[in-house]
């Protein structure tokens, strides 16, 4: 399961949600503008406020670091 924690005025999540449409790769995505819970766990698990922050099978990505994120889904 991959998990987004995204802002809907965040350019790079944008880019990120539409570099893993463009693959087929589903992915929850989680509004932490509007999610406070998920917020306060995305800073616990990033150490940080800035958005994205990608969860894969619990790693934790923060920002669209693509070579990360195709290295986990072994694409």
């Amino acid at each position: 399961m991959i998990k987004i924690y995204s802002t809907p005025s965040c350019v790079y999540c944008k880019t990120l949600k539409s570099y893993l449409t463009s693959k087929n790769i589903e992915f929850s995505d989680i509004d932490v503008s509007i999610d406070e819970k998920a917020l306060e766990y995305m800073v616990k698990v990033s150490g940080q406020m800035g958005v994205p922050v990608v969860e894969i099978d619990n790693n934790v990505i923060v920002g669209f670091d693509k070579q990360k994120i195709d290295e986990l889904l072994k694409i």
